[in-house]
């Protein structure tokens, strides 16, 4: 099956949309390096990043002149207007200054998802952007996914019929959860956000976006931090795994999970993030986990985000979901979907869908193939859906035709304020009735 955002972005482009990177991390990278695939299409002029050794990588990836690299964003928003888009990759809490910034500028923006970390601020992005006439793309890379998007095009086709219920599971892994939210950058809501805001904020925009038109009018919300405590370390285990003493049983051990990676001569990915001032070596790793955060003891962390968490909502006309977003998984991030409809059942393993027809009761499958550069794809880890959002929102710039995104302001501010209505039926035991979310 075709991707219909790889063809329709195959218009005509009267000039190379440049693109200005605020934080170099992770994400700036992989966004960034559509640049080098495709160098007719786009190119990376600037970039603003507090660290050294980020900035500078980035800019002789990209042979960025001197006079555009920035340790700070606001003397870069400062300057006159210099390119055509800017990709705000930074902390989650620091999302919505520069996006304004940028935005009154006349910067088209490319936001990584979450918008924000608060309702508010979610709502003053939008409405920067919109009163300042600029496109906004926010960074729910899964609905460029050719396989999650299939989904869409079946539902929209009518192979199930009406949607009545829908159950989505976010499979988040052991180590990957370990990683980020015990070790790493999202482990405590007071530097950076809420469990379901900061991972699952894909999932429930998916649930919003296959429900269609209907409105959610209620929901709830379960979870909390399990088995990541105090109270469940091991007896004999130290406070750091390069000297603990039963490292070697640990499923979690950060030896396992970097050094052995880099021994292996994988530098990317997650390895890359603990060493952010380095190039990561055995070295540079030992030293990360000698003194850094990632080499702590899972149980002897300051993390307080949930490790697992269900959200049920009801929409217009009967609709109902489920979703689960579990810590404790073999697969990384393998979403898995199934929708109920009418007339037939659609299921997803994030390889394939899969539709039983109830009249005929057969089952066909649909195995949409990814276009993506290999190269892209082993960067990302998302299966070529960061390389659509990036032709997407490439060729909307370029075109001038905001119709070419998927994620742009007003549905992705809906399902960022469903989840904030999801936490908040969490955190204080009760049923949220939603309301009217579009005038919250």
């Amino acid at each position: 099956m075709r991707n219909d955002v790889a063809d329709r972005c195959r218009l005509d482009q009267a000039a190379t949309v440049r693109l200005i990177v605020v934080g170099a991390g992770c994400r700036g990278e992989i966004y960034s390096s559509f640049g080098s695939i495709h160098p007719e299409r786009l190119k990376v002029v600037g970039v603003a990043d507090p660290r050294k050794f980020a900035r500078t990588k980035l800019q002789q990836q990209h042979n960025i002149v001197d006079e555009n690299i920035f340790e700070d964003w606001h003397t870069m928003v400062e300057r006159e207007k210099f390119a055509d888009a800017v990709a705000i990759c930074t902390p989650d809490r620091l999302h919505k200054e520069p996006a304004v910034a940028f935005a009154k500028k006349g910067y088209h923006v490319l936001l990584e998802k979450p918008m924000a970390t608060t309702a508010e601020d979610c709502t003053a992005i939008v409405e920067a952007c919109t009163q300042s006439g600029v496109m906004l793309s926010v960074g729910h890379v899964l609905r460029y996914d050719p396989v999650i998007h299939n989904i869409k095009e079946l539902i929209d086709a009518g192979a199930i019929g009406d949607v009545m219920h829908i159950q989505h599971l976010e499979p988040v892994g052991f180590w990957h959860f370990a990683h980020s939210f015990v070790r790493g950058n999202w482990r405590n809501e007071e530097e950076s956000s809420f469990a379901l805001l900061a991972k699952s904020c894909h999932d429930i925009d998916l649930i919003h976006h296959w429900a269609g038109a209907r409105r959610c009018l209620k929901v709830t919300s379960f979870g909390s931090v399990s088995h990541f405590g105090k109270k469940d370390k091991p007896a004999g285990a130290g406070n750091r795994c390069l000297d603990c003493s039963i490292e070697a049983d640990c499923p979690y051990s950060a030896r396992k999970i970097y050094m052995d990676r880099v021994k292996q001569g994988n530098t990317g990915w997650p390895v890359s993030v603990i060493c952010p001032n380095s190039f990561p070596d055995i070295e540079s790793v030992t030293e990360a986990l000698e003194t850094g955060p990632y080499g702590r003891c899972v149980y002897e962390c300051d993390n307080d985000v949930c490790s697992n968490q269900v959200v049920n909502m009801e929409f217009e006309g009967g609709l109902t979901a489920a979703f689960s977003m579990v810590a404790f998984t073999e697969e990384i991030c393998k979403r898995k979907t199934t929708i109920y409809g009418s007339k037939g059942e659609l299921s997803c393993d994030g390889h394939e869908v899969r539709v039983f027809d109830f009249l005929t009761q057969r089952s066909t499958k649909h195995s949409p193939l990814s276009g993506a550069p290999r190269r892209f794809m082993s960067m990302s880890g998302h299966g070529g859906a960061d390389y659509y959002l990036m032709d997407a929102f490439v060729s909307a710039v370029a075109n001038n035709d905001p119709s070419l995104i998927r994620s742009g302001p007003e549905e992705t501010l809906l399902s960022h304020l469903l989840v904030f209505e999801a936490e908040r039926s969490r955190l204080e035991g009760r049923v949220v009735y939603c309301g009217d979310l579009g005038h919250r």
